[in-house]
């Protein structure tokens, strides 16, 4: 099915996507562009230089009593504005400025203590939402007071301080907000940033420095005046024609002839993607959400959903000096696609001398790393769980679920309550319609035992935490329920579907009406700001 931009605009809800919305799927719809840019206005792809987030740095550091350094950092939320599209200013949400906001890296065991300021206007700017924020880090056994809990907000005016361990396995990470029913409008207003943490098995196995690239992926759509236009298609989702990668349209990176590492988080609010190189040539796949595989794994594509984190190595000796590699995307089923949502970005190869120096410049590893949850076998379970994403009426839950029955009940009913060091294999079920849905589980990682009773696919046999749960798709995942005790989260990371209402919550070692000493929203709350 084609549509024009006109006809995209004009059925929005109601027509043809409205039908989308309540139940015909997507998978065949064509368009050519969602955006109402003048033709001047309107981006094109490879005209503009990837750019690289800032890394923000610790605003002091301490040696705690038990040898540990601890890093304090401070990130203000407030109004920003970006050079996305040619000609006009883009307003937008961002921490300290940036968008998309500073990279943090930290090194396994250091702690950080990060300050989150919300200087927010008291509603948003064109959305009209309250801006209240609640700051996840998407990927951290965080106690739940410090977890990004959906109903825990900061309020205009007010901070909170959070407090993160670091003591998992090396992993690209990245923090979003998540504050409730209104994560995808948060999100999507340039609320995201990465956050890598180190080991020193990570740091002997894979490309440092220059060579270790965060691309962060996401779509948007544009009103003529520049601003960034919102349409979720009745809460179905938002899918933009322009993609963005670390806030540049279809960027260009100039590479030498050697190994990069490529940290790819898709943090669109809805779109998923089928990435692969135009030359054909395989990636290697060296690492998932919680970090290293066991062992590389070679793929000529892969389907990367919203908030899923992988990371790939691409090998450009093989390319003569002058030849363009792109990145591109074959797209999956239930996106909307536009005339150029099939690229991404792409890498010109130069010849430039070349810097062999750090591991992998040459040769890509094979044998990587092991850890917990790739380790544990389906035997060692004590209970399985099984449940059903889908939608009711205009809600969608999670089994039957919605946050706000956990709002309702005073943030006390829980669908599972594993208790602490309990390994479990949860089930879950897609098949209610034409959507697909990344799955987030908060605080583990898990191994995904399989997919409609076949092996997952081979670049997801690593740690994850996010799994895409396709039409029609029964995964079956495993995972230990470690570190902490206490309320965790459940949810689809299309954010509308999470927003209305796709989220629930279970707990670890606590029983509803239990002293909670790490009670999500009254342990550690937002208050006013002070001096460091």
């Amino acid at each position: 099915m084609s549509l024009t931009r006109r006809n995209v605009l004009q059925i929005g809800g109601a027509g043809i996507l409205g039908a989308v919305a309540l139940g015909a799927p997507l998978s065949s719809l064509q368009a050519k562009s969602a955006s109402t840019l003048a033709a001047r206005n309107m981006p094109k792809p490879y005209q503009r230089a990837l750019t690289i987030p800032p890394v923000l740095g610790p605003k002091r550091t301490v040696i705690d009593a038990d040898g540990q350094k601890h890093h304090f950092y401070h990130i203000v939320q407030k109004e920003g504005t970006g050079n996305i599209v040619p000609g006009l200013s883009t307003p937008l949400l961002t921490y300290n400025g940036s968008f998309p906001g500073p990279t943090i890296h930290v090194e396994q065991g250091e702690k950080i203590s990060l300050r989150m300021d919300n200087l927010l206007p008291l509603t948003h700017p064109q959305l009209g939402h309250v801006l209240s924020t609640s700051t996840h880090l998407h990927g951290s056994a965080s106690l739940p007071q410090y977890d990004g809990y959906a109903s825990d907000v900061t309020s205009k005016g007010l901070c909170k301080d959070y407090e993160y361990p670091n003591f998992q396995p090396a992993r690209t990470l990245w923090y979003h907000d998540h504050a409730v029913h209104t994560t995808a409008q948060n999100v999507y207003s340039g609320l995201a940033g990465h956050y890598h943490m180190h080991d020193p098995v990570e740091r002997d196995l894979l490309p440092q420095g220059q060579f270790d690239v965060p691309l962060t992926i996401s779509d948007a759509m544009f009103a003529q005046n520049g601003r960034l236009a919102y349409d979720d298609h009745t809460r179905s989702g938002l899918w933009g024609d322009i993609i963005l990668v670390n806030g540049v349209p279809w960027p260009v990176m100039k590479v030498q002839r050697r190994i990069y590492r490529f940290r790819v988080l898709n943090a669109s609010i809805s779109r998923s993607y089928n990435l692969r190189l135009s030359t054909g040539d395989p990636v290697t796949m060296v690492a998932t959400d919680g970090g290293l595989m066991p062992v590389a794994q070679r793929v000529a594509s892969w389907r990367h959903a919203s908030a899923e984190r992988y990371e790939v190595l691409i090998d450009f000796s093989k390319y003569r000096a002058g030849q363009r590699v792109e990145l591109r995307n074959a797209s999956n089923k239930n996106n909307i696609d536009y005339d150029y949502t099939n690229r991404v970005m792409a890498f010109d190869v130069t010849d430039a001398p070349v810097d062999t120096s750090g591991p992998a410049a040459r040769t890509m590893p094979t044998a990587l790393a092991s850890s917990t949850a790739m380790e544990l076998k389906a035997a060692d379970s004590v209970k399985t769980r099984r449940m059903r994403l889908k939608r009711d009426g205009d809600i969608w839950t999670v089994d039957g679920h919605t946050w706000q029955e956990v709002v309702d009940s005073g943030y006390q009913k829980v669908f599972a309550d594993p208790d602490l060091g309990d390994v479990e294999i949860w089930e879950m079920e897609n098949s209610s319609g034409g959507w697909f849905h990344p799955v987030h589980i908060h605080l583990v990682d898990f191994q995904i035992l399989s997919r409609n009773g076949r092996a997952p696919f081979p670049y997801e046999k690593g740690p994850k935490d996010v799994v895409y749960l396709g039409e029609g798709e029964t995964v079956r995942v495993l995972m230990k329920f470690e570190h902490h005790r206490g309320r965790y989260m459940i949810h689809c990371h299309n954010l509308p579907h999470e927003d209305h209402d796709m989220m629930a919550q279970f707990s670890v070692g606590y029983k509803s009406g239990d002293p909670d000493p790490n009670d999500p929203i009254n342990a550690a709350p937002a208050h006013v700001p002070t001096e460091d």
